[in-house]
Protein backbone atom coordinates (compact mmCIF):
# COMPACT_ATOMS: atom_id res chain seq x y z
CA UNK A 1 0.00 0.00 0.00
CA UNK A 2 0.85 3.64 -1.19
CA UNK A 3 2.47 5.40 2.31
CA UNK A 4 -0.40 8.43 3.00
CA UNK A 5 -3.57 9.36 4.50
CA UNK A 6 -5.24 6.99 4.64
CA UNK A 7 -9.04 7.51 5.23
CA UNK A 8 -11.39 4.93 6.60
CA UNK A 9 -14.53 6.16 4.74
CA UNK A 10 -13.41 6.26 1.82
CA UNK A 11 -11.74 2.68 2.36
CA UNK A 12 -14.60 1.40 3.63
CA UNK A 13 -17.40 3.19 0.84
CA UNK A 14 -18.66 5.48 3.43
CA UNK A 15 -17.71 8.25 1.78
CA UNK A 16 -20.36 10.42 3.03
CA UNK A 17 -18.84 10.09 6.70
CA UNK A 18 -15.52 11.18 6.02
CA UNK A 19 -15.44 14.33 8.03
CA UNK A 20 -16.25 11.83 11.26
CA UNK A 21 -13.77 8.74 10.37
CA UNK A 22 -10.95 8.06 11.87
CA UNK A 23 -8.41 9.07 9.65
CA UNK A 24 -4.47 8.30 10.05
CA UNK A 25 -1.32 9.36 7.36
CA UNK A 26 1.29 6.47 8.94
CA UNK A 27 3.88 8.19 7.73
CA UNK A 28 3.33 11.31 10.40
CA UNK A 29 4.39 10.25 13.94
CA UNK A 30 1.56 13.13 14.82
CA UNK A 31 -1.06 11.90 12.83
CA UNK A 32 -0.52 8.50 14.36
CA UNK A 33 -0.88 10.28 18.33
CA UNK A 34 -3.82 11.81 17.12
CA UNK A 35 -5.60 9.04 16.34
CA UNK A 36 -3.83 6.95 19.41
CA UNK A 37 -5.92 9.65 21.05
CA UNK A 38 -9.16 9.51 19.88
CA UNK A 39 -9.44 5.76 20.10
CA UNK A 40 -8.10 6.35 23.91
CA UNK A 41 -10.97 8.09 24.91
CA UNK A 42 -13.56 5.93 23.12
CA UNK A 43 -12.21 2.53 24.83
CA UNK A 44 -12.30 4.23 28.31
CA UNK A 45 -15.75 5.68 27.17
CA UNK A 46 -16.81 2.49 27.83
CA UNK A 47 -15.31 2.40 31.42
CA UNK A 48 -17.42 3.34 34.71
CA UNK A 49 -14.88 1.91 37.38
CA UNK A 50 -14.28 5.49 38.40
CA UNK A 51 -17.65 6.66 38.66
CA UNK A 52 -19.45 6.29 42.07
CA UNK A 53 -20.69 3.16 43.12
CA UNK A 54 -18.35 1.06 40.85
CA UNK A 55 -15.30 -1.10 41.01
CA UNK A 56 -11.99 0.28 39.92
CA UNK A 57 -9.99 -1.86 37.72
CA UNK A 58 -13.53 -4.02 36.40
CA UNK A 59 -14.77 -3.87 33.18
CA UNK A 60 -18.07 -3.56 34.51
CA UNK A 61 -19.70 -6.83 35.93
CA UNK A 62 -18.31 -10.25 35.19
CA UNK A 63 -20.41 -12.88 33.83
CA UNK A 64 -21.55 -14.95 36.62
CA UNK A 65 -22.78 -11.57 37.66
CA UNK A 66 -24.78 -10.56 34.23
CA UNK A 67 -22.05 -9.29 32.40
CA UNK A 68 -19.60 -10.14 29.69
CA UNK A 69 -15.83 -9.48 30.61
CA UNK A 70 -14.08 -11.44 33.07
CA UNK A 71 -12.16 -9.88 35.85
CA UNK A 72 -8.37 -10.68 34.17
CA UNK A 73 -9.64 -8.54 31.32
CA UNK A 74 -9.23 -5.25 33.56
CA UNK A 75 -5.39 -5.99 33.69
CA UNK A 76 -5.31 -5.71 29.14
CA UNK A 77 -7.21 -2.07 29.60
CA UNK A 78 -4.73 -1.35 31.99
CA UNK A 79 -1.51 -2.51 30.65
CA UNK A 80 -2.68 -1.67 27.05
CA UNK A 81 -3.35 2.11 28.56
CA UNK A 82 0.14 1.97 30.08
CA UNK A 83 2.01 1.06 26.73
CA UNK A 84 -0.52 3.92 25.61
CA UNK A 85 0.97 6.61 28.04
CA UNK A 86 4.45 5.00 27.05
CA UNK A 87 4.71 5.53 23.01
CA UNK A 88 2.33 8.46 23.01
CA UNK A 89 3.53 10.49 26.09
CA UNK A 90 0.15 11.23 26.94
CA UNK A 91 -0.39 10.85 30.70
CA UNK A 92 -4.47 12.35 30.55
CA UNK A 93 -5.24 8.20 32.02
CA UNK A 94 -2.84 7.27 34.25
CA UNK A 95 -4.12 8.36 37.21
CA UNK A 96 -7.24 5.75 36.10
CA UNK A 97 -4.89 3.34 35.34
CA UNK A 98 -3.17 3.66 38.68
CA UNK A 99 -6.46 3.15 40.56
CA UNK A 100 -7.63 0.67 38.85
CA UNK A 101 -4.41 -1.48 39.17
CA UNK A 102 -4.19 -0.80 42.52
CA UNK A 103 -7.99 -1.27 43.30
CA UNK A 104 -7.58 -4.84 42.68
CA UNK A 105 -3.67 -5.96 44.05
CA UNK A 106 -5.93 -7.40 47.00
CA UNK A 107 -4.98 -7.22 50.70
CA UNK A 108 -2.10 -8.91 50.43
CA UNK A 109 -0.44 -7.59 47.68
CA UNK A 110 -0.73 -10.27 45.09
CA UNK A 111 -3.35 -9.92 43.18
CA UNK A 112 -6.06 -11.99 44.82
CA UNK A 113 -8.90 -9.25 45.86
CA UNK A 114 -11.73 -10.91 47.38
CA UNK A 115 -14.07 -9.74 44.72
CA UNK A 116 -12.31 -12.15 42.08
CA UNK A 117 -11.07 -15.11 44.49
CA UNK A 118 -14.13 -17.22 43.90
CA UNK A 119 -13.61 -17.50 39.86
CA UNK A 120 -9.72 -16.71 39.91
CA UNK A 121 -7.53 -18.85 37.97
CA UNK A 122 -3.16 -18.72 37.66
CA UNK A 123 -3.77 -16.84 33.71
CA UNK A 124 -5.86 -14.34 35.52
CA UNK A 125 -4.01 -13.67 38.41
CA UNK A 126 -0.97 -13.60 35.80
CA UNK A 127 -2.28 -11.41 33.81
CA UNK A 128 -2.61 -9.08 36.50
CA UNK A 129 0.95 -9.46 37.96
CA UNK A 130 2.02 -8.71 34.56
CA UNK A 131 0.43 -5.47 34.25
CA UNK A 132 2.12 -4.46 37.47
CA UNK A 133 5.51 -5.43 36.22
CA UNK A 134 5.26 -3.57 32.42
CA UNK A 135 4.69 -0.15 34.92
CA UNK A 136 7.75 -0.94 36.62
CA UNK A 137 9.69 -1.61 33.53
CA UNK A 138 8.05 1.45 31.76
CA UNK A 139 8.93 3.86 34.53
CA UNK A 140 5.09 4.38 35.08
CA UNK A 141 4.46 7.00 37.58
CA UNK A 142 3.17 6.31 40.72
CA UNK A 143 3.87 8.28 44.33
CA UNK A 144 5.54 5.16 46.66
CA UNK A 145 4.42 2.16 44.79
CA UNK A 146 6.76 -0.72 44.07
CA UNK A 147 5.46 -2.05 41.24
CA UNK A 148 7.92 -4.79 41.00
CA UNK A 149 6.91 -6.10 44.44
CA UNK A 150 3.24 -6.59 43.40
CA UNK A 151 4.38 -9.01 40.82
CA UNK A 152 6.90 -10.61 42.76
CA UNK A 153 4.48 -11.49 45.39
CA UNK A 154 2.19 -13.11 42.34
CA UNK A 155 5.54 -15.45 41.34
CA UNK A 156 5.57 -16.17 44.77
CA UNK A 157 2.02 -17.21 45.07
CA UNK A 158 2.50 -19.25 41.97
CA UNK A 159 5.96 -21.00 42.36
CA UNK A 160 4.21 -22.29 45.57
CA UNK A 161 1.63 -24.02 43.78
CA UNK A 162 4.18 -25.06 40.97
CA UNK A 163 6.17 -26.72 43.53
CA UNK A 164 3.13 -28.47 44.90
CA UNK A 165 1.82 -30.19 41.89
CA UNK A 166 5.48 -31.20 41.45
CA UNK A 167 5.20 -32.96 44.99
CA UNK A 168 1.85 -34.46 44.04
CA UNK A 169 2.79 -35.49 40.54
CA UNK A 170 0.32 -34.24 39.05
CA UNK A 171 1.26 -34.27 35.40
CA UNK A 172 4.84 -33.88 36.38
CA UNK A 173 3.88 -30.35 37.57
CA UNK A 174 2.98 -27.46 36.00
CA UNK A 175 0.48 -24.94 37.06
CA UNK A 176 -3.23 -25.94 36.85
CA UNK A 177 -5.68 -23.58 34.98
CA UNK A 178 -8.12 -23.05 38.51
CA UNK A 179 -6.82 -21.53 41.73
CA UNK A 180 -9.93 -22.99 43.99
CA UNK A 181 -10.32 -26.72 44.16
CA UNK A 182 -14.04 -26.05 43.89
CA UNK A 183 -13.86 -24.71 40.28
CA UNK A 184 -14.68 -26.20 37.12
CA UNK A 185 -10.95 -26.04 35.84
CA UNK A 186 -8.96 -26.99 38.60
CA UNK A 187 -8.61 -30.47 36.91
CA UNK A 188 -6.99 -28.82 34.09
CA UNK A 189 -3.32 -27.47 33.09
CA UNK A 190 -3.63 -24.98 30.99
CA UNK A 191 -0.37 -23.55 28.41
CA UNK A 192 -1.36 -20.00 28.87
CA UNK A 193 -1.25 -20.79 32.67
CA UNK A 194 2.18 -21.87 32.51
CA UNK A 195 2.84 -18.79 30.04
CA UNK A 196 1.97 -16.25 32.79
CA UNK A 197 4.37 -17.79 35.22
CA UNK A 198 7.08 -18.15 33.10
CA UNK A 199 6.74 -14.48 32.06
CA UNK A 200 6.75 -13.05 35.02
CA UNK A 201 10.03 -15.07 35.82
CA UNK A 202 12.06 -13.73 33.01
CA UNK A 203 11.08 -10.26 33.86
CA UNK A 204 11.39 -10.39 37.72
CA UNK A 205 14.91 -12.27 36.60
CA UNK A 206 15.93 -9.32 34.20
CA UNK A 207 14.46 -6.55 36.42
CA UNK A 208 16.49 -7.89 39.49
CA UNK A 209 19.32 -9.98 38.55
CA UNK A 210 18.55 -12.85 40.30
CA UNK A 211 19.02 -16.23 38.51
CA UNK A 212 16.63 -18.16 40.44
CA UNK A 213 13.63 -16.46 38.40
CA UNK A 214 15.63 -17.25 35.66
CA UNK A 215 15.85 -20.85 36.65
CA UNK A 216 11.96 -21.39 37.09
CA UNK A 217 10.79 -19.59 34.06
CA UNK A 218 13.25 -22.81 32.04
CA UNK A 219 11.78 -24.98 34.47
CA UNK A 220 8.35 -24.58 33.37
CA UNK A 221 9.12 -23.83 29.83
CA UNK A 222 10.56 -27.65 30.38
CA UNK A 223 7.75 -28.58 31.75
CA UNK A 224 5.64 -27.32 28.55
CA UNK A 225 7.63 -28.83 26.14
CA UNK A 226 8.14 -32.38 28.09
CA UNK A 227 3.96 -32.77 28.80
CA UNK A 228 3.43 -31.96 24.70
CA UNK A 229 1.86 -28.50 25.30
CA UNK A 230 4.56 -26.67 23.48
CA UNK A 231 5.62 -28.93 20.10
CA UNK A 232 8.74 -29.06 18.46
CA UNK A 233 7.51 -26.42 15.63
CA UNK A 234 6.62 -23.81 18.47
CA UNK A 235 2.68 -24.70 18.25
CA UNK A 236 1.27 -23.99 21.40
CA UNK A 237 -1.67 -26.00 22.19
CA UNK A 238 -4.52 -24.68 24.49
CA UNK A 239 -3.52 -27.93 27.53
CA UNK A 240 -4.86 -31.27 29.11
CA UNK A 241 -6.68 -33.09 31.89
CA UNK A 242 -4.90 -33.63 34.98
CA UNK A 243 -6.96 -37.21 35.19
CA UNK A 244 -5.73 -38.12 32.00
CA UNK A 245 -1.81 -37.35 32.99
CA UNK A 246 -2.30 -34.48 30.94
CA UNK A 247 -2.12 -36.85 27.67
CA UNK A 248 -5.67 -35.94 26.07
CA UNK A 249 -4.09 -32.48 25.18
CA UNK A 250 -6.46 -30.04 23.34
CA UNK A 251 -4.88 -28.55 20.45
CA UNK A 252 -6.95 -25.59 19.87
CA UNK A 253 -3.94 -22.78 19.43
CA UNK A 254 -4.69 -19.35 20.67
CA UNK A 255 -2.60 -16.33 19.90
CA UNK A 256 -2.37 -14.84 23.10
CA UNK A 257 -0.53 -18.29 24.63
CA UNK A 258 2.64 -18.23 21.52
CA UNK A 259 2.34 -14.57 22.24
CA UNK A 260 3.22 -14.42 25.33
CA UNK A 261 5.90 -17.51 25.17
CA UNK A 262 7.47 -15.13 22.42
CA UNK A 263 7.63 -11.94 24.81
CA UNK A 264 9.17 -14.36 27.53
CA UNK A 265 11.51 -15.84 25.76
CA UNK A 266 12.45 -12.40 24.12
CA UNK A 267 12.83 -11.23 27.68
CA UNK A 268 15.43 -14.48 28.78
CA UNK A 269 17.44 -13.85 25.30
CA UNK A 270 17.97 -10.08 27.00
CA UNK A 271 19.41 -11.32 29.70
CA UNK A 272 21.55 -14.15 29.03
CA UNK A 273 24.77 -14.87 27.32
CA UNK A 274 26.89 -17.86 25.15
CA UNK A 275 25.16 -21.24 24.66
CA UNK A 276 21.45 -19.82 27.08
CA UNK A 277 21.13 -16.75 24.77
CA UNK A 278 21.52 -19.18 21.39
CA UNK A 279 18.98 -21.37 23.14
CA UNK A 280 16.33 -18.57 23.59
CA UNK A 281 17.64 -16.80 20.49
CA UNK A 282 16.15 -20.31 18.79
CA UNK A 283 12.87 -19.80 20.91
CA UNK A 284 12.14 -16.27 19.57
CA UNK A 285 12.76 -17.12 15.81
CA UNK A 286 10.74 -20.15 16.03
CA UNK A 287 7.77 -18.62 17.63
CA UNK A 288 8.12 -15.64 15.96
CA UNK A 289 7.89 -17.59 12.26
CA UNK A 290 4.93 -19.89 13.81
CA UNK A 291 3.14 -16.11 14.88
CA UNK A 292 3.40 -14.72 11.65
CA UNK A 293 2.77 -17.61 9.53
CA UNK A 294 -0.34 -18.60 11.28
CA UNK A 295 -1.93 -15.73 13.14
CA UNK A 296 -0.66 -13.32 10.19
CA UNK A 297 -0.48 -14.81 7.22
CA UNK A 298 -2.25 -11.92 5.02
CA UNK A 299 -0.45 -8.87 6.98
CA UNK A 300 -2.66 -8.80 9.67
CA UNK A 301 -4.21 -10.58 12.44
CA UNK A 302 -6.43 -13.52 12.49
CA UNK A 303 -7.46 -15.48 15.31
CA UNK A 304 -7.38 -18.76 13.56
CA UNK A 305 -9.74 -20.72 16.47
CA UNK A 306 -12.33 -18.78 16.15
CA UNK A 307 -13.11 -15.83 13.31
CA UNK A 308 -15.09 -16.97 10.26
CA UNK A 309 -17.28 -18.68 12.09
CA UNK A 310 -20.41 -16.24 13.64
CA UNK A 311 -20.25 -15.81 17.53
CA UNK A 312 -17.15 -18.69 17.74
CA UNK A 313 -15.21 -15.83 19.20
CA UNK A 314 -16.16 -15.68 22.87
CA UNK A 315 -15.32 -12.20 24.80
CA UNK A 316 -12.30 -13.18 25.93
CA UNK A 317 -11.03 -14.24 22.97
CA UNK A 318 -11.44 -10.44 21.53
CA UNK A 319 -8.79 -9.27 23.86
CA UNK A 320 -6.11 -11.17 22.07
CA UNK A 321 -5.22 -8.92 19.00
CA UNK A 322 -4.19 -6.17 21.10
CA UNK A 323 -1.93 -8.63 23.57
CA UNK A 324 -0.08 -10.05 20.69
CA UNK A 325 0.33 -6.83 18.66
CA UNK A 326 2.26 -5.58 22.01
CA UNK A 327 3.95 -8.63 22.56
CA UNK A 328 5.20 -8.57 19.00
CA UNK A 329 6.59 -4.85 19.55
CA UNK A 330 8.51 -5.34 22.98
CA UNK A 331 9.89 -8.58 21.39
CA UNK A 332 11.39 -6.20 18.84
CA UNK A 333 13.11 -4.03 21.57
CA UNK A 334 14.38 -6.87 23.55
CA UNK A 335 15.29 -8.99 20.38
CA UNK A 336 16.60 -6.30 17.70
CA UNK A 337 16.92 -9.04 15.59
CA UNK A 338 13.44 -10.12 14.82
CA UNK A 339 12.87 -6.20 13.52
CA UNK A 340 12.86 -6.80 10.14
CA UNK A 341 9.93 -9.37 10.10
CA UNK A 342 7.92 -8.16 12.46
CA UNK A 343 7.75 -4.38 12.03
CA UNK A 344 6.57 -4.97 8.68
CA UNK A 345 3.39 -6.80 10.01
CA UNK A 346 2.65 -4.51 12.50
CA UNK A 347 2.29 -1.94 9.73
CA UNK A 348 -0.22 -3.95 7.62
CA UNK A 349 -1.77 -5.11 11.05
CA UNK A 350 -2.48 -1.12 12.41
CA UNK A 351 -3.94 -0.67 8.51
CA UNK A 352 -5.83 -3.36 8.41
CA UNK A 353 -7.04 -2.55 12.02
CA UNK A 354 -7.80 1.12 10.85
CA UNK A 355 -10.17 0.45 8.16
CA UNK A 356 -12.42 -1.11 10.97
CA UNK A 357 -13.02 2.11 12.70
CA UNK A 358 -15.93 4.04 10.89
CA UNK A 359 -18.48 2.55 13.50
CA UNK A 360 -20.58 3.81 16.12
CA UNK A 361 -22.35 7.43 17.51
CA UNK A 362 -18.78 8.91 16.40
CA UNK A 363 -18.40 6.94 12.90
CA UNK A 364 -14.96 5.81 14.00
CA UNK A 365 -15.11 2.76 16.68
CA UNK A 366 -13.18 -0.06 15.49
CA UNK A 367 -14.46 -3.46 15.27
CA UNK A 368 -12.56 -6.94 15.80
CA UNK A 369 -12.34 -8.54 12.65
CA UNK A 370 -9.78 -6.62 10.20
CA UNK A 371 -9.68 -9.42 7.70
CA UNK A 372 -13.65 -7.74 6.77
CA UNK A 373 -11.91 -4.33 6.14
CA UNK A 374 -14.55 -2.75 7.07
CA UNK A 375 -17.27 -1.60 10.19
CA UNK A 376 -19.05 -4.90 11.02
CA UNK A 377 -19.82 -5.15 14.38
CA UNK A 378 -21.32 -3.78 17.63
CA UNK A 379 -19.14 -1.45 19.35
CA UNK A 380 -17.27 -2.75 21.91
CA UNK A 381 -13.93 -1.96 24.73
CA UNK A 382 -11.73 -5.18 22.76
CA UNK A 383 -12.29 -3.50 19.79
CA UNK A 384 -10.69 -0.22 20.76
CA UNK A 385 -8.16 -1.71 22.56
CA UNK A 386 -7.10 -3.62 19.83
CA UNK A 387 -6.60 -0.85 17.61
CA UNK A 388 -5.07 1.41 20.28
CA UNK A 389 -2.30 -1.22 20.96
CA UNK A 390 -1.97 -1.75 16.68
CA UNK A 391 -1.44 2.45 16.44
CA UNK A 392 0.64 3.21 19.15
CA UNK A 393 3.09 0.11 18.61
CA UNK A 394 3.82 1.81 15.33
CA UNK A 395 5.76 4.27 17.44
CA UNK A 396 8.03 2.02 18.88
CA UNK A 397 11.03 4.00 17.17
CA UNK A 398 10.10 7.39 19.27
CA UNK A 399 11.09 5.22 22.40
CA UNK A 400 13.54 3.02 21.42
CA UNK A 401 16.13 5.23 23.23
CA UNK A 402 13.60 4.87 26.43
CA UNK A 403 14.29 0.86 26.59
CA UNK A 404 12.93 -1.43 28.95
CA UNK A 405 14.11 -0.52 32.09
CA UNK A 406 15.77 -3.00 35.31
CA UNK A 407 15.70 -2.20 38.76
CA UNK A 408 19.25 -0.93 38.57
CA UNK A 409 18.46 1.82 35.83
CA UNK A 410 14.56 2.49 37.26
CA UNK A 411 16.46 3.50 40.63
CA UNK A 412 20.49 3.79 40.38
CA UNK A 413 20.54 4.74 43.86
CA UNK A 414 18.42 1.73 45.28
CA UNK A 415 15.12 0.14 45.28
CA UNK A 416 13.01 -3.14 45.01
CA UNK A 417 15.85 -5.95 44.32
CA UNK A 418 15.24 -9.93 44.27
CA UNK A 419 15.84 -10.96 47.49
CA UNK A 420 13.29 -9.24 49.84
CA UNK A 421 9.86 -8.17 48.91
CA UNK A 422 8.46 -6.37 51.81
CA UNK A 423 5.00 -7.45 50.61
CA UNK A 424 6.04 -10.73 50.63
CA UNK A 425 9.34 -11.42 52.32
CA UNK A 426 10.20 -13.13 49.16
CA UNK A 427 14.01 -14.90 48.54
CA UNK A 428 13.47 -15.68 45.38
CA UNK A 429 13.24 -19.20 45.30
CA UNK A 430 9.34 -19.54 46.58
CA UNK A 431 9.87 -20.08 50.25
CA UNK A 432 8.78 -16.70 51.64
CA UNK A 433 6.39 -16.30 54.16
CA UNK A 434 3.82 -13.96 53.16
CA UNK A 435 0.63 -14.96 53.05
CA UNK A 436 -1.59 -14.88 50.06
CA UNK A 437 -5.24 -14.60 50.05
CA UNK A 438 -7.29 -17.29 51.62
CA UNK A 439 -10.05 -16.97 49.18
CA UNK A 440 -12.96 -15.60 52.21
CA UNK A 441 -15.14 -14.41 50.01
CA UNK A 442 -18.09 -15.32 48.82
CA UNK A 443 -19.41 -16.17 45.48
CA UNK A 444 -19.54 -18.73 42.77
CA UNK A 445 -16.71 -20.45 41.78
CA UNK A 446 -17.45 -20.18 37.82
CA UNK A 447 -14.20 -21.24 36.17
CA UNK A 448 -13.56 -17.94 34.84
CA UNK A 449 -10.86 -16.60 32.99
CA UNK A 450 -8.82 -16.37 30.23
CA UNK A 451 -8.08 -19.89 29.43
CA UNK A 452 -10.80 -19.82 26.55
CA UNK A 453 -11.16 -23.00 24.95
CA UNK A 454 -10.92 -24.91 28.53
CA UNK A 455 -14.08 -22.59 29.60
CA UNK A 456 -15.95 -23.83 26.37
CA UNK A 457 -14.89 -27.20 27.47
CA UNK A 458 -15.56 -27.58 30.76
CA UNK A 459 -18.82 -25.78 31.27
CA UNK A 460 -19.72 -22.62 33.79
CA UNK A 461 -20.74 -22.68 37.05
CA UNK A 462 -19.39 -24.63 40.61
CA UNK A 463 -20.76 -23.63 43.45
CA UNK A 464 -18.88 -23.18 46.47
CA UNK A 465 -16.08 -21.49 48.64
CA UNK A 466 -12.43 -22.38 48.64
CA UNK A 467 -8.88 -22.71 50.22
CA UNK A 468 -6.69 -21.55 47.44
CA UNK A 469 -3.43 -23.63 46.79
CA UNK A 470 -0.60 -21.14 48.45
Amino acid sequence: MKQGTLSLAVLSGAVSTAWAALNVDFGSTDSIKAAAKDVAFDALSYYKGNESGEIPGLIGDQPFQGGKYYWWSGSVQWSTLIDYWYYTGDDSYNSVVSQGLLHQRGPNNDFMPPNATASISNDDQGFWGIAAMQAAELNFPASSIDWANLSRNVWTTQVRRFQQEEKDETCDGGLRWQIPPTNVGFDYKNTISNAAFINLGARLGRWTGNATYVEWADRAWTWLTDIGFLTEDFSAYDGAHVGANCTDINKAEFSYSAGLLLQSAAFLYNQTTGDDQKRWRDRVTGLTKTILDKFFEEGYHYEIACEGRDDACTPDMLFFKGMVTRNLASTVQLAPFTKDAISKVLKTNAEAAVKTCTGGDNNRQCSFSWAKGKFHNETDIPSQLNTLSALTVLLQDEVSQKGIATNATSNPDGGSDGGNGSDSNDNGNGNGNGQGQNGNGNGNGDGGSAGTTTRVTVGVLVAGLFAALL
